[in-house]
């Protein structure tokens, strides 16, 4: 037995291999997407992240089925936390459902993909540099995608600033009105308890080329985390003025925050 089919055995549970072979993606001769998307890398990290979704975080996914099997869809949820916790999460419950599940690519940040390493493995667990024209490259080839309207605006917030939604792009709307995509939007509660920031030290950051640099502890605190998905939302691509594109993103926003308010009602705790 050579050591990389060692490693799979110990590391991959027969039931994840079972399972990503059920819904693998199509990939090229040399193993990858065009994105990098990588059928052997997630097998991996679905067996990492369920560890942190099930015993870490605990999350609890409530409408997770609403989410369309097939045909364009876009995940909109709420952006917290510093890092990119809650898009891992939604993606893991959405791939690991029972019935009909499906590999969400989600966009991710600009400068992810510029960390050595750490970028080409986002791309091979489905990540995208988040960019309007692979967002739309995505929904073309009926992906179901996950955005975070708010950006950097929402994962880089301070914790007394928490759950209090930033200003939402109009971009998704566009791509969902022009490919006919499927909105549905996502409640996050939960990862603004898992890296608090207490500021951001704005000079250090420039400096450094990144968005923020928190001031907060150096570690992942195991919040419990919410998830609720809401019923999904069409729109129709018929030429709008600008102001009726921002009156639909102001309706996913508000359906969002429902949602948020949702979860936390719900929450019995925050560990």
């Amino acid at each position: 037995m050579s050591l990389a089919t060692y490693l799979k055995a110990k590391l991959v549970p027969g039931d994840i291999e079972a399972h990503i072979e059920r819904i693998r993606k199509p990939i090229g001769s040399l193993g990858y997407d065009p994105w990098g998307y990588n059928n052997e890398a997630i097998k991996y990290g679905f067996a990492l992240t369920r560890q942190l979704y099930e015993h870490y975080f605990r999350v609890q996914a409530d409408g997770v089925e609403r989410v369309p099997a097939e045909g364009p869809v876009l995940i909109i949820a709420n952006h917290s936390g510093q890092l990119p916790i809650d898009g891992l999460l939604i993606g893991y419950a959405l791939a690991s459902r029972a019935e009909r599940p499906r590999i969400p690519r989600a966009m991710i940040e600009r400068f992810f993909p510029t960390v050595p390493w750490l970028g080409n493995l986002l791309n091979e667990f489905g990540a995208v540099l988040g960019d309007p024209v692979n967002c739309a490259k995505m929904l073309a080839n009926n992906e179901a995608v996950i955005v975070f309207p708010e950006g950097v605006r929402g994962s880089g917030k301070l914790y007394r600033d928490r759950y209090q939604l930033k200003r939402f792009g109009n971009g998704f709307m566009h791509l969902a009105m022009k490919y006919k995509a499927t909105i549905v939007p996502v409640g996050v509660v939960g990862c603004e308890e898992t890296i608090p920031a207490i500021a951001n030290i704005k000079p250090l950051a420039k400096m450094l080329g990144l968005p923020y640099v928190p001031v907060a502890l150096p570690a992942v605190l195991p919040a419990r985390v919410h998830l609720n998905f809401g019923e999904p939302m069409t729109f129709d691509d018929a030429e709008v003025p600008e102001e009726e594109v921002t009156r639909r993103v102001e309706t996913v926003k508000a359906e969002i925050s429902r949602l948020i308010d949702k979860g936390l009602s719900e929450r019995k705790r925050i560990f």
